[in-house]
């Protein structure tokens, strides 16, 4: 009976060493983090909670009364942590873009120099970053960076995630095993990770495939073993958020000497806002000189550009202007003297200009005048055709085609006499009321549709002629469009598209029509024209970008 008892008893004690040893467990967890310019590797063990003595929970107490705080010295212990200041992953970017620099067909040629500072060289880097971003997800990927080739073409940047091996291995992937290697030396060696529960992983450079292989090779385990990704920025946040701030652990002083500082940095601030400011009214005033001589320059071609002074004086005088804005006078003049030479252009502008002006306002006047006039006269023309039966508003009859053609047909004609009488504004008004008449048809054959669209397509041709005359080019853009969907193929309304496209300074989309019409068209006069003037006008703004281009990045 009594060995009984003895080996009950030794069962007991038994029993009790393995709840211990279950409760007292250790978990090991490494976290690697590579965000875009550092790194850093921390090995952290977790303990288990057992039975704690009275005195340890007044101790752990009286701590979190004192911090206000959880204290887990308890939980979590820091064995180790390694950091670096220079591995992130940008390192992938540079050597993107060094790869691409030295080894493209359009880049490594001798005519290209692309300095750090320099735009093109900015939009390469920034081509990298997409690329690397796609080869996060994707095994290849491809990305297109514009004007960075010989001759301002676009550049094709091309990849896959063994290009991206071969190149940041030994820059990015070797070092990060060798932070985790010397992270296991600190935290005791080899043996620490035969304890590890899980490997965390967090910030945007682990999100890459070859960082995540690097991660796995470093502690020894295969494809298949998972990284975990719960850290995410809230816990994050949390945790650090935890961390006890003590002036006796972080050794900072804050002296007479930093206060200093941080009065002068913040002076530079605020004067970098002041800098910012005046960079953005200089811009719009050059802006609005800039405007100002490309429309009297313009103006040439208008109703009374015949008006405008024909001497060479005032030519040299837009052309010295125009100049001016490109020269280092106005880079580095003042906001005050830039509002001074803005105000001496406009009085001098109005010397010599004199007669255009005064014509120009009478005209702004007379059109405002007709406008009034128009509403009025349409207001009573609805009220006498309201009787008949012919109100746009209101004419909702089932008229055959051949009555509700004729009420179209009289608009148009009603109108081209009135284009022909330069009464645009009336014409427009009347080749709107046709349109209007021809959404009124219905159950037509295929012969009759195509009828009413080529009737369409006249109208909107000619609408948008009226718009061009009365300079209301954004209308005038709709309704070439509204063509356009009547025939895709018609070369007037392409012409006429590009013409207003011309006018509004768009030269690159005006050119693409000009390209589709001339495939219609080749021998077309018109379209040659237009084309020399086009070009001229791109080639002139492409040279004023690269003059303020060399003045911005050298």
């Amino acid at each position: 009976g009594q060995d009984d008892i003895e080996s009950n008893s030794n069962d007991n004690d038994g029993n009790d060493g393995d709840e211990q040893k279950k409760t007292n467990k250790k978990k090991t967890v490494l976290v690697v983090e590579m965000g875009h310019s550092r790194s850093c590797v921390s090995i952290l063990q977790c303990v288990g909670g057992g039975e704690e003595s009275s005195s340890n929970k007044e101790e752990e107490e009286a701590s979190q009364n004192q911090n206000d705080i959880p204290s887990s010295n308890n939980n979590v212990q820091v064995l180790s942590t390694v950091s670096s200041a220079t591995l992130g992953a940008a390192m992938i970017d540079i050597s993107l873009f060094h790869h691409f620099q030295s080894n493209h067909p359009s880049l490594s040629h001798t005519n290209t120099t692309l300095t750090p500072k320099s735009r093109p060289a900015q939009r390469l880097m920034e081509g990298c970053r997409k690329l690397k971003h796609i080869l996060s997800m994707l095994p290849e990927g491809n990305v297109t960076v514009e004007t960075i080739g010989k001759n301002d073409t676009d550049v094709s940047l091309s990849g896959n995630r063994e290009l991206l091996k071969q190149l940041c291995q030994e820059s990015v992937a070797n070092k990060l095993k060798s932070m985790i290697a010397e992270a296991v030396d600190e935290a005791g060696g080899i043996d620490v990770l035969g304890d590890i529960g899980s490997v965390e992983i967090t910030g945007g450079g682990t999100r890459i495939p070859m960082i995540q292989d690097a991660v796995r090779q470093a502690i020894g385990k295969g494809e298949d073993f998972v990284l975990s990704k719960s850290l995410d920025d809230t816990s994050l946040a949390f945790g650090a958020s935890l961390l006890p701030i003590d002036a006796s652990t972080t050794n900072v002083e804050v002296t007479a000497e930093h206060e200093a500082r941080r009065a002068q940095l913040l002076e530079e601030e605020m004067a970098m806002m002041e800098r910012d400011v005046q960079m953005v009214r200089k811009d719009e005033i050059r802006n609005q000189i800039e405007s100002h001589i490309l429309e009297l320059r313009s103006a040439r071609h208008s109703t009374h550009g015949s008006l405008l002074p024909s001497s060479d004086e005032f030519a040299s005088y837009l052309d010295g202007n125009d100049d001016w804005l490109f020269s280092d006078e106005c880079e580095n003049a003042t906001v005050e003297e830039m509002e001074e030479k803005w105000t001496q252009i406009q009085g001098k502008t109005q010397e010599f200009c004199a007669d255009y002006l005064a014509a120009t306002q009478a005209d702004a006047e007379r059109k405002e005048k007709e406008l009034e006039e128009e509403a009025k006269r349409a207001a009573a023309e609805q009220d006498a055709e309201a009787g008949d039966g012919e109100a746009e508003d209101h004419d909702t009859r089932r008229l055959p085609f051949k009555r509700r053609m004729e009420i179209v047909l009289k608009n148009k004609t009603e109108a081209n006499e009135l284009f022909s009488g330069k009464n645009y504004q009336h014409a427009a008004a009347r080749y709107a009321k046709a349109l209007s008449h021809c959404n009124k048809f219905f159950d037509l054959s295929p012969d009759q549709q195509n009828e009413v669209n080529e009737v369409k397509l006249s109208l909107y041709l000619n609408l948008a002629f009226a718009y061009i005359k009365l300079e209301k080019l954004d209308n005038a853009f709709l309704q070439c469009n509204e063509a356009l969907k009547c025939d895709a193929t018609s070369v007037k309304a392409l012409y006429r598209r590009a013409t207003v496209l011309y006018q509004k300074r768009k030269f690159d989309e005006a050119s693409k029509d000009l390209d589709e019409a001339e495939k219609l068209a080749p021998d077309d006069k018109a379209l040659k024209k237009l084309r020399v003037l086009v070009e001229k006008q791109m080639t002139k703004q492409k040279a004023k970008e690269k003059a303020m281009a060399k003045k911005m990045f050298g």
